[in-house]
């Protein structure tokens, strides 16, 4: 059946809609049914193509005439940075260092970009817009700028902030996807138990929790691996190849309703970080919570952890007055909870 003409400015308010319920805002997977994962799928695969064939770039005309995709790209790029190498640029294209050796070989040719002189590293050889690549890039941006404008025209105010929320979140996720290959998150088993305890006792010791109240002095750091094996509870490592690189889980909250579970242990090396793994963790223990029949998550952590107090509301967790049960945990000084069946 033929989309109207509007089924993508349609989507991506919908799609938006869908980031702001699951309130991460980079059209994670939906918790529910295949049945949704696969529509979600579906309709962001369809928009993707007709975002493609109404810029014009599947017969070509989205480019100025005589400059490939890649070469438009490149330009693009330099113009944003002011000045950049072929190693950055390659970074920031996502193509290989080889590639972009060629397109920077074309684009001398035709003098739009230049070498920057470096008296003091020979190597070092950034590469600037020439006047005339200037000029080009001027048309590009003017293109470019009225074909947005245009579809901007068909939306409210709102309707445009969401659909660049939407937008710059889910190029953010596609980053993400890419970065983390290789890396895995399987659950906890007994050869992980040294590493675990190391990355809890590491990363704790470096926000400076350690001591009494914390929860570094549970006896289950030493045992993750037995600490969770019973049916209502759930802990996973993140690994890439044989190393563990964080860690996190569920368990029955102690002292606590049996319908509530606790978020735990949610701890990553710095070099893990950044890569939207800890988002993946949270939302798979959350999803393990759910399979385990709970309808309450709760958290508790420290006032000054910003990125992590962030990460969680972003998965819909809202802040408490007060804390929950019986962790034995006094110096935690944050609280959270957030509603499995709604979230």
């Amino acid at each position: 059946m033929r989309r109207e003409p509007l089924f993508f400015l349609k989507t991506i308010q919908h799609l938006l809609s869908t980031a702001e319920l699951e309130s991460i805002g980079c059209l994670i997977q939906p918790i529910g049914t295949m049945n949704n994962q696969i529509l979600y799928t579906r309709e962001i695969r369809a928009a993707s193509r007709q975002f493609v064939r109404e810029l014009d770039i599947l017969d070509g005309k989205g480019c100025i005439k005589s400059f490939t995709l890649s070469e438009s790209h490149l330009l693009m790029e330099l113009d944003e940075q002011r000045c950049a190498t072929g190693k950055e640029l390659a970074e920031l294209l996502v193509l290989e260092k080889s590639t972009v050796s060629r397109i920077i070989a074309r684009l001398e040719a035709k003098k739009l970009i230049a070498t920057v002189p470096n008296p003091h590293d020979r190597r070092h050889k950034p590469l600037e817009l020439t006047q005339l690549g200037h000029g080009v890039v001027k048309q590009m941006h003017e293109r470019a700028d009225s074909q947005v404008n245009k579809a901007l025209s068909f939306l409210g105010g709102n309707q445009r902030i969401a659909v660049s929320d939407a937008l710059k979140s889910y190029a953010r996720a596609l980053g993400y996807v890419r970065r983390s290959e290789g890396y895995e998150i399987r659950r906890i088993e007994a050869r992980d138990d040294a590493a675990v305890a190391r990355i809890i006792t590491g990363v704790m010791t470096e926000f400076g929790a350690t001591g009494e109240g914390y929860s570094i002095m549970d006896e289950e750091v030493q045992q993750m691996t037995t600490s969770y094996a019973s049916k209502d509870a759930a802990y996973f490592v993140v690994t890439r190849g044989e190393r563990v690189l964080g860690c996190g889980g569920v368990a029955r909250l102690a002292g606590g309703d049996p319908d509530t579970c606790e978020l735990r242990k949610m701890y990553f090396l710095p070099e893990l970080r950044g890569m939207g793994l800890g988002m993946k963790l949270i939302l798979r223990s959350l999803e393990t919570a759910r399979e385990l029949g709970y309808q309450r998550c709760y958290l508790e952590t420290l006032e000054y952890m910003h990125h992590a107090r962030h990460l969680y509301r972003k998965v819909g967790f809202r802040d408490i007055d007060a804390p929950m049960g019986n962790t034995g945990h006094c110096k935690c000084n944050f609280w959270m909870l957030l509603d499995l069946d709604t979230s």
